[in-house]
């Protein structure tokens, strides 16, 4: 909770999990019997807590399904009475979500998940405000531009000072701070379905995506083209890394430095789909980035659809460990 425009304000997060049934695309909608009301599944932000985090959270709790969040949707911001009477906002953000597992246990709150092609879904939302949410993804879906797949690019956490370090500087690690951001980027980087994870041979870089790595069972790939030594040597070969991403098309994170980073994004900014409306702000976030850089342990996820030179990114998306409610 927090307060905006002089008012208390609840922050909530949720998806719109889609699938496509005999060519069909439907969107899973929950009931909530306590309201007698459809709507999204979607819930409030525990302390500490990454809208991202939230989103897969609550819709695992209100669905019984496990997904993977895609673009994100318009947010919604509206009014309600609080269990006092006083007037407060809900702002919700919203993702789209493919299902990946779960096991189809609903919590108390929800009663029945319904599957529906987009048009009745539109009909049997409770609330108007929710239609915004269905209309952007359709729209994207009639654009070839719903189903994506997420580049992930971290700087890496907070590490020992420089200052007062005397060996290698490669091998100079996370401090404290860093290691819990460490910690605090393995839900959000899960929360993207995140399966190839490439990093600078730095510890400190390494030591970021370590967890991570860890709690999926993935390896982690060093390349020393993203070292700051390596780039200062040879820019290209960092740029060369994003360049086979973006080749694979497969889920990924890469963890650089500083120094690094305005290039990477710059490959990005190259590829920004200039006819998609969320490809517009992502261009002005990676614009953002190039000129002012990345804070340690920050998270750039860029949404994309095809692959090599066909590839285009469609959304942008920045969260840092610290940037919680």
């Amino acid at each position: 909770m927090g307060w905006k425009d002089g008012r208390m304000t609840v922050l909530a997060a949720g998806t719109l999990p889609w699938r496509r049934r005999r060519g069909e695309l439907e969107v899973a909608l929950v009931h909530r019997p306590r309201y007698d009301d459809w709507a999204w599944a979607k819930g409030k932000v525990d302390p500490g807590e990454l809208f991202p985090v939230t989103a897969v959270r609550e819709t695992r709790e209100e669905t019984g399904h496990e997904v993977r969040l895609g673009r994100p949707l318009p947010t919604t911001t509206y009014t309600f009475r609080d269990s006092k009477g006083r007037l407060a906002l809900k702002e919700v953000r919203y993702w789209a979500a493919e299902v990946t597992g779960g096991t189809g246990t609903l919590d108390a709150e929800v009663d029945e998940v319904a599957w529906l092609p987009a048009p009745a879904a539109a009909e049997r939302l409770s609330y108007p405000h929710d239609r915004d949410q269905l209309d952007s993804l359709v729209r994207a879906d009639e654009a070839g531009r719903l189903s994506t797949w997420s580049l992930a690019v971290v700087r890496h956490a907070k590490a020992q000072p420089r200052k007062g370090w005397t060996g290698d500087d490669q091998l100079r690690p996370l401090d404290d701070r860093g290691r819990d951001q460490a910690v605090h980027l393995v839900p959000l980087l899960a929360a993207y379905g995140l399966s190839r994870l490439i990093s600078s041979p730095s510890v400190r870089a390494a030591d970021t995506l370590a967890p991570y790595a860890v709690t999926v069972g993935q390896p982690l790939r060093f390349k020393p083209g993203l070292s700051e030594e390596g780039f200062a040597e040879d820019p290209g070969r960092a740029v060369h890394h994003v360049e086979r991403l973006l080749e694979r098309g497969t889920a990924a994170a890469l963890c650089s430095h500083g120094p690094v980073l305005p290039a990477l994004a710059q490959v990005l900014r190259g590829i920004v789909d200039p006819a998609d409306t969320d490809g517009e702000v992502g261009a002005a976030v990676l614009d953002a980035l190039i000129e002012d850089g990345m804070d340690k342990g920050e998270v750039l996820v860029a949404h994309l659809v095809g692959t090599g030179l066909a590839a285009r990114v469609v959304a942008v998306e920045r969260h840092h460990p610290g940037d919680t409610a």
